[in-house]
């Protein structure tokens, strides 16, 4: 599987999916994460990511 910039945000929401499912404490924060990291990828901040 060749990964590119656009399948980490459905990697991303998988993971938070999952983590949300088990430990529902951490929402806020791994919504806020979330948030932050898709925001940086879709401005370009994190071209440094060749996947």
């Amino acid at each position: 599987m060749h990964l590119t910039v656009a399948h980490i945000s459905p990697l991303l929401s998988l993971l938070a999916g999952v983590l949300i499912l088990i430990m529902p404490r951490l929402l806020n924060f791994i919504v806020a994460i979330f948030l932050i990291i898709n925001g940086a990828i879709g401005l370009g901040l994190l071209k440094w990511l060749h996947l």
